[in-house]
């Protein structure tokens, strides 16, 4: 039996060859090598007037940032998994008295990313003891895996978000999450 792949087939073979390859080189840069599943939760300290706010307990967020034209990106997961990932997981809401858009500039300004349209691709985690960034990873075509195509948001409403990171080392507890147009929030990884 023999099968037989069409050009485009075969540079999508060795496209996500490609991929999976710099996937595992990614996730093994954050050391450790433990592949279990470590819980994750986190914590924003309260900061004056960045619009991060701290939050305890399973309803309430763990980080409310303030954005522009009333919007407030609440997170309210962050969870490893094994496989060396870190999702951010929330809702963008619209606290404004008028329907608002998330502004282009959370995509960030690398080409790539833009070239895909609106995104949180611009969004990063700062490890400042280990003076490491980690930047959302992106799939073989180069989308980031991130919410995308968001759509207006009406006055209260609110839609879910998410973003996907290498996750960093399990000795690293502390990150601060950044997000163009929105304030910062330090918040602390447990696991």
């Amino acid at each position: 039996m023999s099968i037989r792949f069409t050009a485009k087939a075969r540079r999508g073979m060795v496209a996500l060859t490609i991929a999976a390859g710099l996937a595992v080189g990614v996730a093994g840069c954050g050391g450790g090598g433990d592949d279990k599943k470590p819980e994750a939760s986190a914590s924003a300290s309260k900061s004056g007037d960045s619009g991060a706010s701290t939050q305890e307990g399973t309803d309430e967020p763990i980080a409310e940032l303030k954005g522009e034209d009333g919007l407030v990106l609440q997170i309210d997961s962050v969870q490893r998994d094994s496989g060396g990932f870190l999702t951010v997981s929330g809702e963008m809401k619209n606290d404004g008295d008028k329907a608002a858009r998330v502004s282009v500039r959370t995509a960030g300004d690398e080409t790539e990313i833009i070239r895909h349209g609106s995104s949180l691709g611009g969004a990063t985690l700062v490890d400042s003891k280990s003076k490491k960034r980690y930047y959302v990873l992106r799939d073989t075509d180069g989308r980031p895996l991130t919410t995308t195509g968001m759509p207006r948001i009406e006055a209260g409403a609110s839609i879910p978000v998410f973003m996907q990171f290498p996750a960093p080392p399990t000795s690293t507890a502390d990150v601060t999450f950044q997000l163009p147009t929105f304030a910062s929030a330090p918040i602390q990884i447990s696991g």
